[in-house]
């Protein structure tokens, strides 16, 4: 194979793992946004739970000290009776009696509720704190490996380009302009490989004379419609049919 075709498939290689490596450190920030969301989500609806829990202990609190304080006013109307002189005023008090019974009966039954919720609301608080701990366990783990990840990319960046002084040092200058020129526009990608009478990136049928040519790997020769610097990878194929002139 042509030396400068073989170092140019070679820097392809190197260039197309640093572009890999800076794309998924790009990454990065984002995908520690993403856990530092999923944790604070879990955080949120432990403190939600928490919450409602406070305002349910306020309500009950208050409900019991209104009963308190209609059982202290029944207590007195009871005492009250005892002292009344007429039928109007006995039948009076009998009202208040019992509608400060009812009051009682109301504040209990929503005390009751109350309690019910308040049994449910700990269940839950329960639950959200085990999810946190298993979030906050999973996601150090995650930082972890993203932090493991970041280290062996920079490595990989570091080792590529160091491998890329190295070996664009030893390219013809104008093979490497050409190979500059055509990454450049085409988004970083300036070799592809020919298979089956095919351009493998651009798809376009070579004309015969040109893949048979490839197929030697002895020059450099470019798609003519991408203009990618062409390469054959193995002998497996039947040499393209020459039209006869």
């Amino acid at each position: 194979m042509n030396t400068d075709l073989t170092r140019l498939i070679q820097l392809q290689r190197l260039e197309t793992a640093a572009d890999d490596a800076r794309r998924r450190m790009a990454d990065h920030p984002a995908r520690v946004q993403a856990l530092d969301a999923r944790l604070q989500s879990a955080r949120d609806l432990l403190a939600g739970v928490k919450a409602r829990l406070t305002i349910a202990a306020d309500k009950r609190r208050t409900e019991e000290k209104d009963v308190a304080a209609v059982q202290t006013r029944l207590a007195r109307y009871k005492d009250q009776l005892l002292e009344v002189k007429t039928n109007r005023e006995y039948t009076a008090m009998l009202h208040e009696i019992e509608t400060a019974q009812n009051d009682i009966r109301t504040r209990e039954d929503r005390v009751l509720e109350i309690m019910l919720e308040s049994d449910e609301l700990t269940t839950s608080l329960k639950k959200a704190e085990a999810e946190l701990k298993t979030a906050e366990k999973d996601i150090s783990a995650e930082r972890t490996a993203l932090e493991t990840e970041m280290s062996a990319l920079q490595k990989e960046i570091d080792r590529t380009t160091a491998e890329r002084q190295k070996l664009v040092s030893e390219i013809d200058r104008g093979v490497l302009s050409t190979f500059e020129q055509v990454a450049k526009n085409r988004k970083g990608v300036a070799v592809a490989e020919a298979k089956n009478g095919l351009c493998t990136i651009c798809h376009v049928r070579l004309r015969p004379q040109v893949f048979n040519e490839i197929r030697r790997n002895a020059s450099i020769i470019q798609c003519d419609s991408c203009q990618r610097i062409l390469y054959f990878a193995g002998e497996s194929e039947a040499p393209a049919s020459v039209p006869q002139v």
